[in-house]
């Protein structure tokens, strides 16, 4: 089928023909034939590289033809940012949204195509997004989340809200991993569209002396190392092609390259000039580390590191200059970095309580999904390492001859579906309990189980506890919310979050800034940090000296509690030191992280920190000015004698530090200070920047908003 005989615009036919796309593969000729032109839902569940991302592409500037909108939903910001890269230029505009949950964000509207992840759309929803009524397409990428239970709840209410508003509206679902397609396309109303289909050879392989098994043959492994792990990656290497190799764990990712690159030992040209750069940015002895590898063409890549870091990483293996990257599953969400091998060499990792447990059949296949390179590779290959005799056969039946598992709905608690039916509640999406039934009806849960899942039982404890929340009243069958549920429902925070914090601020105690801290760390919207050897000694020292600021009560019982409370303790340390300015290095050493787990955590706190001040208006007003004073502290990692600075873009925890230690204290210190004097403390370029701020505002009161561990420097 011929892209030239599509009803998609010229401009987009020509740019494909650009990059040699003429023909589309099979799968996305069956999307036409399915109805992608004529307004059918389709549910496309066929492999990587397979073409999914074109389809919806071609699917969204055929709507901006006539005039629709696209809504582009992606589970991870960094995925939202990919897209958009990939989208733009190409003829509609396009917008993205990741960020704050209680903006309304109108300009986003004038956009055909908008990209968001899940999360965002369900607050754009629940501020009534004015614009979010003109959608016409709705792409839900990667939608086997819907069984994850982090964002398989989120996901489904969007779906299901979108879906309702907008009974006209076109949904493209897609995904690699699905078991029951037939499932979930009878959900969506949508043709099912399935393959096994890819451009490139999918082989799929265990490793086991000194040979890989395929279901149709065998193929020897030369044995230049000792180790069967190094073997494969040199053998792929040495044939021209780049390997992903997929451990357990940070520790394991970082040894593993560090295998490699003594293998392959130290090179010029653009592997040393991407190593130099990431010297250049490095802080911590993990940065320094990933620029000793990538110096011998291989890396890590994990949650801890940078995420300027991860950008350098995926782009050097994009370009060829790193060879290998030994990765945990980070990279297998979604991101674009195929490789002629892709290993699975842990294929078990610990779950709490149960010990190692083998990984399930759908992670497999994501992994698997990345080997093989588009007219760069002539096959991929997928290795699974077996470690005795027995186990050839075991791996074989879990994971190579495995369907990935049926995606299932996570609303099935009350917790999970708490906040979202205060949500209906507050946007008078539903005002009865007759009307919130019929609605959970319309979801997956819904779908699939009908009353016989328990729907009843749920919302009647949903909407208990919401009442003695006093989030919502019930006044002759009617439900509203009331002004507290509906700043939680705006702030999208879990209803318990809230009545923790709302709890804490109402006790009226003396204001403790690690007290405060610890108790926005134990709300379930917040990750914390783990436990981990050594902690001890520091947490304990922290009670014995401390312990009287602590908001908290410390918990006499149950092991559970006690390791929930010390690590809600140790995740508010972490940020009471950022906001008192420790460095990086610091940081990681003492609290054994990354950089990016305290961008991690940073960015999560930034939120509920946020949400918190916004309480305190109603629980407890006289605290509303220090609040909010150290929201700013921790989302810029500064003390409160930098906050007269921090307001001028450009200017972050370092540089607000220079100034200060200068005696430029504020503004009017800046100002009386003048270029001549700044331009040696921040450089020529910064000082023309914020002094055209400065003599542009007159007060300086531009509020920054980015990230701080993105702009400290």
């Amino acid at each position: 089928m011929r892209i030239a005989d599509l009803p998609v615009p010229s401009a987009l036919a020509e740019e494909y023909q650009r990059k040699g796309i003429t023909e589309l593969y099979p799968p996305q000729a069956a999307c036409v034939e399915r109805g992608l032109f004529t307004g059918n839902n389709l549910l496309i569940a066929i492999p990587t590289a397979s073409g999914k991302t074109l389809v919806a592409e071609m699917a969204m500037h055929y709507h901006g033809l006539r005039g629709g909108k696209c809504l582009y939903i992606v589970p991870l910001k960094a995925l939202a940012s990919e897209k958009y890269a990939e989208f733009s230029g190409k003829g509609l505009s396009v917008g993205i949204a990741t960020g704050d949950y209680d903006q309304r964000e109108e300009y986003l509207g004038k956009n055909q195509v908008i990209i968001a992840t899940s999360e965002k759309v369900d607050s754009l929803l629940r501020n009534n997004s004015p614009w979010l009524g003109e959608i016409t397409l709705l792409v839900v990428d990667e939608v086997h989340l819907l069984d994850s239970p982090d964002r398989g709840p989120a996901l489904e209410m969007v779906i299901t809200k979108l879906r309702h508003r907008n009974p006209a509206l076109q949904v493209l679902a897609l995904s690699a991993t699905i078991g029951n397609p037939e499932d979930l396309a009878d959900w969506l109303d949508a043709e099912t569209v399935t393959s096994t289909w890819r451009p490139v050879d999918l082989r799929q392989g265990i490793f086991f002396r000194g040979k890989i098994v395929f279901t149709d043959g065998e193929r020897p492994v030369p044995s230049l190392s000792k180790f069967d792990d190094l073997n494969l990656v040199l053998d792929t290497l040495h044939e021209g092609g780049q390997c992903l190799v997929f451990v357990g764990s940070r520790r394991n990712a970082e040894a593993f390259a560090r295998k490699v690159a003594g293998a392959l030992g130290p090179q010029e040209g653009a592997s040393a000039a991407l190593a130099d750069r990431l010297l250049s940015l490095a802080e911590t002895e993990v940065d320094r580390t990933l620029a000793s590898t990538i110096r011998c063409r291989s890396a890590f890549h994990h949650a801890g590191l940078r995420r300027e870091a991860r950008s350098l990483i995926e782009k050097g293996f994009r370009e060829g200059v790193i060879q290998c990257i030994a990765s945990t599953p980070t990279l297998a969400a979604g991101l674009n970095l195929p490789a002629r091998r892709v290993l699975i060499r842990d294929y078990s990792r610990y779950e709490a309580g149960e010990g190692m447990v083998p990984i399930p059949a759908r992670e497999y296949h994501q992994m698997a999904g990345r080997a093989g390179r588009p007219g760069l590779d002539p096959y991929g290959e997928a290795i699974l390492i077996a470690k005795g005799e027995g186990d050839v056969e075991r791996l074989m039946e879990w994971y190579l001859n495995a369907p990935p598992e049926d995606v299932q709905s996570r609303c099935t608690t009350v917790w999970a579906l708490c906040t979202h039916i205060l949500s209906l509640i507050a946007t008078r999406f539903v005002s009865d309990e007759e009307g919130l039934y019929r609605f959970l009806g319309e979801t997956f849960y819904g779908h699939e189980r009908g009353d016989a899942g328990g729907l009843e039982s749920i919302l009647e404890h949903s909407l208990e506890y919401l009442r003695l929340a006093e989030m919502v009243v019930e006044i002759q069958g009617q439900y509203s919310a009331t002004d507290y549920g509906m700043a939680v429902s705006h702030l999208y925070l879990d209803p318990r979050s809230a009545e923790l914090i709302a709890t804490s601020l109402r006790r009226d105690l003396s204001f403790s800034e690690l007290g405060y801290l610890q108790v926005v760390c134990r709300t379930p919207d917040m990750p914390r940090l783990y436990l981990k050897k050594g902690d001890e000694h520091l947490l304990d020292k922290v009670l014995r000296e401390h312990g009287e600021e602590l908001w908290l009560d410390v918990p006499f019982y149950g092991d559970e509690e006690m390791q929930e409370f010390l690590s809600s303790l140790k995740t508010a340390l972490l940020i009471r030191d950022w906001a008192n300015e420790m460095g990086e290095a610091l940081l990681c050493e003492r609290y054994n992280v990354g950089p990016g787990d305290i961008y991690t955590m940073v960015e999560s706190i930034n939120w509920l920190l946020h949400a918190g001040t916004k309480l305190s208006g109603m629980f407890s007003p006289r605290l509303t000015r220090v609040l909010r004073d150290l929201e700013m502290r921790v989302k810029h990692g500064i003390r409160e004698e930098l906050l007269p600075l921090i307001w001028l873009r450009g200017i972050g925890r370092v540089r607000a530090r220079r100034l200060y230690n200068q005696g430029i204290t504020d503004t009017a210190s800046l100002k009386a200070a003048g270029r001549t004097r700044v331009k040696p403390i921040l450089g020529a370029g910064i000082t023309d920047q914020i002094f055209a701020q400065v003599e542009s505002e007159g007060s300086g009161d531009t509020k920054e908003t980015q990230s701080s561990l993105e702009r400290y420097r």
